[in-house]
């Protein structure tokens, strides 16, 4: 549906802030981790009553996959560039393209196997002229984060309307396991505190409720794809707030990314939108 692909971008946008909110704060990995993870699941359990229920044995993984990609992905930050931190963790639709038929018994449709080369050209364009070389640790940590992000996205799209208790239980554990060492991190200014309230929850809390809901009716490899947006906005708001410039190959590769997501948000995958427990059934029928 139309209405889930648009919850999706929404929530690709509201990600795209981080680079630039991240690089603007003066507070350690270990605090903008806690902090923001803390206020999502603060705001999302008062938003979301439901959410505050505890989840199944597998929402839990789900939850373990969520905490794994939000904390990763702050640390990566901090320790490589943003254009790595990024690039790395938009790696995801290639483990989600190979782990959704046997996770979630969903085959990729001739579409979303089409777009994946397309997506895949516009964001190594897109790097091209960004990618910095060192900072291994850093870059080890993006590579993780893309396969925890890929692992959520999964982890999301079985639990279903368990979703929302992922993201409260997966945000407090993402916030409780790295509170000791947020602990002895510099004291916030009053910018890190806006930013840790924004953060929390506008770019953690609510972009996820958007990302669960649009993921209900939307193939795994099909939101995975579309949420490459993300890439292509983040630089933009960091040249906007933080003064970094892409280079010409960053708008060749983003404006591929930008038309790839116009047609799969437009056309759709055709008839790859089952949900999970539907699959198995057609399968049977057919």
């Amino acid at each position: 549906m139309l209405r889930s692909r648009l919850y999706l971008l929404a929530a690709a946008v509201l990600w795209s802030t981080a680079g630039a909110a991240v690089k603007l704060s003066s507070l350690s990995a270990w605090q903008l981790a806690s902090g923001r993870s803390l206020v999502a699941a603060l705001v999302l359990a008062l938003a979301i009553p439901a959410g505050r229920k505890l989840p199944s044995w597998r929402g839990l993984a789900a939850s373990v996959a969520y905490a794994a990609t939000v904390v990763s992905f702050i640390l990566a930050n901090k320790l490589t560039t943003s254009a790595n931190a990024i690039f790395l963790q938009d790696t995801a639709p290639l483990y989600v393209l190979l782990l959704s038929p046997l996770l979630l018994r969903e085959r990729p449709s001739r579409g979303e196997l089409a777009a994946v080369p397309v997506f895949l050209l516009g964001l190594s364009l897109f790097f091209l002229d960004q990618l910095a070389p060192g900072q291994l640790w850093g870059n080890v940590i993006a590579l993780g984060s893309g396969v925890a992000f890929a692992l959520c996205i999964l982890g999301l799209r079985a639990v279903g309307e368990e979703g929302s208790s992922v993201l409260v239980w997966g945000n407090l554990i993402a916030g409780a396991s790295v509170l000791f060492p947020a602990l002895s991190g510099p004291a916030p200014t009053s910018l890190d505190i806006g930013l840790l309230i924004f953060l929390g929850v506008f770019q953690l809390g609510l972009a996820y409720a958007l990302f669960q809901r649009g993921l209900r009716e939307t193939p795994a490899v099909e939101a995975s794809l579309l949420i490459l947006l993300e890439p292509v906005l983040n630089p933009v708001w960091t040249f906007l707030f933080a003064g970094e410039r892409p280079g010409p190959w960053a708008i060749v590769g983003g404006a591929i990314i930008l038309l790839a997501t116009a047609w799969r948000t437009l056309l759709g995958s055709g008839g790859g939108s089952s949900s999970p427990a539907e699959t198995p059934a057609r399968e049977a029928q057919g």
